[in-house]
């Protein structure tokens, strides 16, 4: 079981954060499926971004807007009718929240409110993922994964306001998204938990890749603030193909699937902050060094998700190995500057079907 590319040919599907990482990459995969794609987002944070390397601003309707001017929002969403939402538009980084907590809060549970305010006065759309992060629970230091059944918290300020984006989510699917408390969905809503996602053209700040990428293509070696990190990583393409294929089933059989879903990968995908900085620059080329910071802000040293219930009801498992994770990864940083982003992309978006096919037999 996969996802369906023939469901997706001709339906219109707003992204919010469309100019990110994983939402240039959810665009692209879209677009090949032949999806009409309206996009809504701040315009990308550099001249290098995937968004940006791809063109994809040629390929969607694309419309700059901020997540917390909701008239903007309603306007748009009212405007283009779309029939499936993906909300991925949001402050993404941990450090970040402890400099700015405000915002953090304000774009991740107040966009939050805005987007599912314009879903609820919009009667085209029919189903809605909206995406938070692993760091959504209450983190209780184990080397247990977290399941969807787990209390929502936080430590920084990031974690804690997807936790309540969380809360916030599941308020509104009873309040707003079903019928008479049948349990039949008006506007099929759930929310996507996954972590830690890795691949190419994300250069966002303080990001484990990204940053090693940085030091190596300047000869620099790669310092590792806490090394001893445990997460689990996964290849981009994986919690998407997640997103997509809950999409699809919310469509289909709304009552059933209106819930948290976790997309996180298998045991055998965990590994420390030192050893996948490690893999990458012995297959990128370049060396790594350890320097903890004693002061830095807290960040939770071990966190790691449950997925059995996205693999036993929708039949989502994780399915590349972490070796060919960071081979993919490293391979798309080693391309980019002299081959098409867009090319490499898309290799790496129909190998990865391939991939689904082999598993599906």
């Amino acid at each position: 079981m996969g996802v369906n590319s023939v469901f997706w040919r001709g339906k219109r599907v707003l992204v919010t954060g469309h100019t990110g990482f994983k939402g240039s990459w959810l665009c692209l995969w879209l677009l090949e499926m032949g999806a009409e794609v309206i996009g809504y987002a701040l315009s990308p944070a550099s001249e290098r971004d995937n968004y940006t390397a791809c063109r994809l601003e040629e390929k969607v309707t694309d419309i700059r807007g901020n997540i917390l001017d909701a008239g903007k929002l309603e306007a748009v969403v009212q405007k283009h009718q779309p029939e499936i939402v993906f909300h991925l538009a949001a402050q993404p980084l941990v450090r970040r929240s402890y400099q700015e907590p405000k915002l953090t809060y304000e774009t991740n549970v107040i966009g939050t409110l805005n987007v599912l305010e314009a879903i609820r006065h919009t009667d085209s759309v029919r189903s809605a993922v909206m995406i938070t992060t692993d760091k959504c629970y209450e983190n209780r230091k184990t080397m247990q994964g977290y399941r969807e059944t787990d209390p929502m918290g936080g430590y920084d300020p990031y974690s804690a306001s997807k936790g309540c984006a969380e809360i916030l989510i599941a308020s509104y699917r009873r309040s707003f998204f079903t019928q008479g408390g049948s349990g039949l969905c008006q506007t099929a809503v759930a929310s996507a938990r996954a972590g830690n996602v890795i691949g190419g053209g994300d250069w966002a700040a303080d990001r484990l890749i990204p940053d090693c990428i940085r030091a190596m293509e300047t000869g620099k070696p790669v310092v590792l603030r806490n090394p001893g990190a445990v997460r689990p990583w996964q290849f981009v393409l994986e919690p998407l193909r997640g997103y997509l294929m809950l999409a699809e089933r919310l469509w289909e059989q709304p009552a059933e699937f209106c819930e948290g879903w976790n997309f996180g990968p298998d045991a055998k995908q965990v590994a420390t902050v030192g050893e996948v900085a490690g893999q990458i620059a012995g297959l990128y080329g370049g060396s790594v060094e350890a320097r903890e910071e004693t002061a830095a802000p807290h960040e939770d040293a071990v966190l790691l998700l449950d997925s059995t219930k996205a693999r036993e009801r929708l039949g989502w498992v994780s399915q590349l190995p972490l070796e060919e994770t960071l081979r993919w990864t490293a391979e798309w940083y080693r391309e980019y500057r002299t081959a098409d982003p867009e090319e490499i992309c898309r290799r790496q978006i129909h190998t990865f079907y391939q991939v689904q096919d082999k598993e599906q037999v």
